[in-house]
This record gives C-alpha cells, sequence and structure tokens, in this order.
C-alpha cells in the first residue's frame, strides 16, 4: 500500500480548471474516474502527497468549503473565499482573473442597466457565492438584488437553456458559456469584467484554488507550502504540453454541452483553446501583487456594498 498521504484535489469541470492538474492527478474521464493505464497515473513527481482529483460544480465547492470543509485543496470563487478564510489558505497559483473581460449577462432581447433592476426580471446565475453574482451586485446595487427570489439560482451549463427556453428573461454566464451564448441566438447586456475593468482599472478576480491551513498540523510544517509548489508544477507542466492538456478537456467541455441539453453546436477544439487562453495564463502561474490589489478592491467593494465580509489581508501560500 502507498504510504504517502492522499489529498483531494477539487476543482469545476470547466476546461480550464481541468486543464491544470492533470499532471499530478492523472488523467480522469469526465465522471470523475481515473483513465485507465498509464494515463490514469502522475506525469511529474508528486513529494510526499498523492492527489486525487474531484470534479464538481463551482457553487458546489463554494458551499462545501463553506459547510464541512473537509477538501484539502479545493476551487472557490474568489467571493467564497472570504467566507472560508480563517479555513483555507489561497495559492498564488491557480486562479483566474478576467483582464477587461469576464462573466456575461445575456438575454434573447435587449435590455438595459434599468431593466435588469426591475423586481419582476428573473435572472438564472450560478449561485449566489460566485464572484460573478457578487460583480453583479455591485453593478445593479444592493437594493436591485434585495429580492433573491428573482435570481434562479442553477448549475452554471444550465444557464443558456433556460434564457432561450425563456424561463429567465436574462442570465449571468460564467465558464465556456461567455463565448457559446451567441449559438443560441442570445445576446451581451453587459460584460462584468469589462465594467470592472472600466470602472477600476483591475482585472476581476474570479476563480481562486485554496488549501486547507491545517495541512501544517497533520502533515509537518511546510506542508502548505510543499502542496502549493506541486500545484505550480502542475500548471507549468500542464502549460508546456499545451496541445495535450487542451485535447485532455475537451470531453469535459462536451460533457458540460449534454448537460446543457438542446445546444445548438458542441465545442470544437480550437474554442476551447480560445477559452483556455482566456483563463490560464500568467495570472493563474502567480497572481501577483497585482492581482492581491485587485483581490482587496473587490473584497473592500463588496464589503462597503453590504454584499460580502470583508475578507482582511489577502496572503497566498
Amino acid at each position: 500500500m502507498d504510504s504517502h498521504p492522499l489529498l483531494t484535489l477539487a476543482h469545476s469541470p470547466d476546461p480550464d480548471d481541468v486543464f491544470m492538474w492533470w499532471p499530478i492527478t492523472g488523467k480522469i474521464a469526465p465522471d470523475g474516474s481515473q483513465q485507465d493505464g498509464p494515463a490514469g497515473l502522475p506525469t511529474i513527481p508528486t513529494g510526499r502527497f498523492r492527489y486525487r482529483a474531484f470534479p464538481a460544480d463551482i457553487e458546489v465547492l463554494n458551499r462545501r468549503a463553506a459547510g464541512p470543509g473537509d477538501l484539502d485543496i479545493t476551487a472557490l470563487s474568489f467571493r467564497a473565499y472570504a467566507d472560508v478564510r480563517e479555513r483555507y489558505i489561497l495559492t498564488a497559483c491557480g486562479s483566474s482573473f478576467g483582464d477587461g473581460y469576464g462573466p456575461k449577462l445575456i438575454a434573447a432581447r435587449d435590455l438595459s442597466i434599468s431593466d435588469l433592476r426591475e423586481p419582476a426580471l428573473r435572472i438564472a446565475v450560478p449561485g449566489r457565492h460566485t464572484t460573478a453574482f457578487l460583480t453583479l451586485g455591485l453593478l445593479l446595487g444592493r437594493e436591485s438584488i434585495g429580492d433573491q427570489s428573482r435570481f434562479l439560482e442553477m448549475p452554471f451549463e444550465q444557464i443558456i437553456p433556460a434564457v432561450a427556453a425563456g424561463r429567465a428573461d436574462a442570465g449571468l454566464v460564467i465558464h465556456e458559456g461567455q463565448l457559446t451564448f451567441i449559438d443560441a441566438g442570445l445576446r451581451l447586456i453587459v460584460d462584468l469584467g469589462a465594467w470592472w475593468k472600466q470602472s477600476t482599472g483591475l482585472p476581476l478576480p474570479l476563480g481562486a484554488n485554496a488549501v486547507r491551513r491545517d495541512l501544517d498540523s497533520r502533515y509537518g510544517p511546510g506542508s502548505v507550502a510543499e502542496v502549493a509548489a506541486t500545484l505550480r508544477r502542475s500548471i507549468d507542466h500542464a502549460m508546456r504540453c499545451r496541445a495535450e492538456s487542451v485535447e485532455y478537456t475537451l470531453p469535459f467541455a462536451l460533457a458540460n454541452v449534454a448537460r446543457a441539453g438542446n445546444t445548438p453546436h458542441e465545442p470544437t477544439i480550437e474554442r476551447v483553446d480560445r477559452y483556455i487562453s482566456m483563463y490560464v495564463n500568467d495570472w493563474t502561474v502567480d497572481m501577483g501583487e497585482a492581482g492581491r490589489e485587485a483581490l482587496r478592491r473587490l473584497f473592500a467593494a463588496g464589503a462597503e456594498a453590504g454584499l460580502s465580509p470583508d475578507a482582511g489581508l489577502i496572503e497566498t501560500a
């Protein structure tokens, strides 16, 4: 039996998250099962620890981190990190920032910002703990999102079909839906990443990666730093083997489409590659001081508007 501790590494089933971690978890299928043979084994050394991939919807992971908090390493919305900062520490690598682009409000007809503030207008959202929803609140104002009943929470891949079918008047799309909504005959109302950049001059922090703070007490001092360094090596390897990494993510994009149903076009390798380029880049390798400043601004704006807790000092492993 392998005596190396096994750590859970949770991420969304979206191509950009999947892209980063296969070098240390081994390749998995969209249902989370390990691929057979050498493909299912880590490609690079993982040190004292082994890593098991755990794909799940980002809002599921947000809520799990705030609830049992049992995942050793997990993707989070940056907004959700404000709720779990005492349990988890952010890693400098593995984040996604929208530098002039980001989650998009889409609809079947032209709508103004004033229209979006109307209490009767139903907006499909990927979760109230997502950064996308926080940014929507900053755009519309706290009073406009006070009536929670008009926000229809659903898995991200269901939002475009819901708007196209008229079950929602507008939708807040994340992940690859930022590129595919046009295929469903829908139109862009506002790009929240572009709005944030115009308002602040900064990129919009979206997805985070975090590690449980108690790894040091469980496995010895320096464990958190060791895990963070391994995560960085995984991203570096995935980026060096870009063609293989992108090809590996395509089945996950196809599975997302299959779950959505009634989607006019299947994703292509070219579109998946384009999407990954948006969210796996220099910001992902290391958010740096510029990323931390963007985080400070986002958390400060959310706390000032009464939309999220103050996250305090931004520290990273």
